[in-house]
């Protein structure tokens, strides 16, 4: 993407602008896996849930993967019957069940109680699983980690292999990763299933991989493609991937303007008209977002701090080859997944305008007017 052209066109700011031809990328990475190995491939929504990049998913994937009644809904309004709706959460609502039911493929359920309560309720036509906890973290940080110590996400190894649960279910989910570069942790965890389950994983239909592996980042797909073709020669099932970030991550970015610039205690603080709101991973997990006019080199150091009254309302310490000037546009890179669908408007702060980047030419894509903050906060 050319950042420059961005910023010279852009006509409003902060902006979010996606880049359709990096989202294209990886989707063709993925469709040749596809065809490899046959594995097929859900967009997993809760990621970045845009029309546009639904629209843009759509070709190159065999459904999408959601958490909610929601996204099932938009799901659906999408796909159009052309593609499948895996549902996987902790948190089904049984005031809502009927209504995203109707709209499922494949539900995986969370626990035990949960496929007891509701799997009757399930319709003919919705393949039912089941998400196992395999017991192996291989995140050293337990925000992320969902086989942490006493986790919320799937059915304990041990407990399913001592309960009869497999002989009811047409299929398996595990998610134990985030953000992986390679394939050691999928081997294994297959290992470790294959040990517990052995040739009864013939009695399903279908396994599903999860998310969290970053495919557009992994040199070699080999590892995956043998692994996939393993599987369904020995059990002839169905294998599923869920990518999000993978899609998405590194196609997103946010374009911001000084505001400000002064001198705290001895350093140079801009303030930004963007905030850590509108990428609130950054606040949560401390992350310092790349920058890409950042220089390693530059005498220039220079805090960026978000427009917001909250102090830790920052971005982090960089530096550039030259002073900072108000009025001067920065970029945000490869902030496309978990941004936009977290952000949100503290101090009355709009969200970013929406654009997308493709065949060289910027187009705004959304606005959120004033009237959608009102209708958010004046009573009914």
């Amino acid at each position: 993407m050319d950042f420059q052209l961005i910023k010279n066109n852009l006509s409003s700011s902060p902006a979010f602008v996606l880049d359709a031809e990096e989202i294209i990328k990886t989707l063709k990475v993925l469709n040749t896996l596809r065809h490899r190995c046959g594995c097929k491939v859900l967009y997993s929504i809760k990621t970045l849930p845009l029309s546009t990049v639904l629209e843009i998913a759509k070709p190159f994937v065999d459904g999408f993967s959601v958490s909610s009644l929601f996204e099932a809904r938009l799901a659906d309004e999408i796909l159009a019957g052309q593609g499948g709706i895996h549902l996987t959460t902790p948190g089904i609502r049984p005031d809502e069940w009927d209504e995203m039911a109707r709209l499922l493929t494949h539900i995986s359920f969370n626990s035990i109680t949960q496929y007891q309560r509701f799997a009757s309720a399930t319709q003919a036509q919705t393949s039912i699983g089941l998400r196992v906890n395999p017991k192996l973290s291989f995140v050293n940080d337990d925000r992320f980690d969902p086989c942490r110590q006493y986790s919320k996400l799937g059915v304990d190894i041990d407990r399913l292999w001592q309960s009869s649960c497999l002989d009811q279910v047409k299929g398996l989910h595990f998610h134990n990763v985030f953000a992986a570069t390679d394939f050691a942790p999928l081997i294994k965890t297959l290992e470790k299933l294959r040990s517990y389950f052995g040739k009864n994983l013939s009695q399903l239909d279908w396994l599903n991989l999860g998310g969290g592996y970053l495919f557009n980042q992994i040199k070699g797909h080999r590892p995956f493609i043998d692994l996939v073709n393993r599987l369904k020669n020995d059990f002839n099932l169905e294998v599923y991937i869920e990518p999000g970030k993978a899609i998405v991550g590194s196609a997103g970015h946010i374009v911001t303007t000084v505001i400000d610039s002064f001198v705290s205690d001895g350093k140079t603080v801009a303030i930004l008209d963007t905030s850590v709101n509108h990428n609130p991973e950054v606040f949560e997990y401390q992350l310092q977002p790349e920058l890409h006019e950042h220089d390693p080199k530059g005498r220039n150091a220079v805090i960026l701090a978000g427009c917001t009254c909250l102090a830790g309302d920052v971005f982090g310490e960089y530096r550039f080859s030259k002073p900072l000037a108000v009025g001067e546009k920065l970029v945000f890179k490869n902030v496309g997944a978990y941004s936009l669908i977290k952000a949100n408007r503290f101090n009355g702060y709009n969200l970013p305008d929406i654009y997308m980047f493709r065949d060289q030419q910027l187009k705004k894509l959304k606005h959120y007017p004033y009237q959608d903050y009102r209708r958010q906060w004046l009573a009914d």
